[in-house]
């Protein structure tokens, strides 16, 4: 039986166990880079049920699941 390990440190990606750059869990007066992005719910799901809510997703792979800008065209 296979037992599914989860990091355990709120700064560490819970999808990828590398640093998740997280100002508030460094103690960063600055707003961390996570306020202004966009979590789809396939990244969300992704995340192990025992890591959620305990540790931010890493840039790398809240980018990997953030769809492409829609580009317009001019009219």
């Amino acid at each position: 039986m296979h037992a599914e390990t989860t990091p355990n440190s709120a700064s560490v990606c819970p999808l990828c166990a590398q640093s998740n750059q997280c100002a508030m869990e460094q103690g960063d007066a600055a707003p961390c880079w996570c306020t202004g992005v966009v979590f789809t719910p396939e990244l969300l799901q992704r995340i192990p049920a025992a890591a959620q809510g305990l540790a931010c997703v890493c840039q790398a792979c809240a980018a990997s699941m953030t769809p492409p800008p829609k580009h317009t065209s001019p009219s």
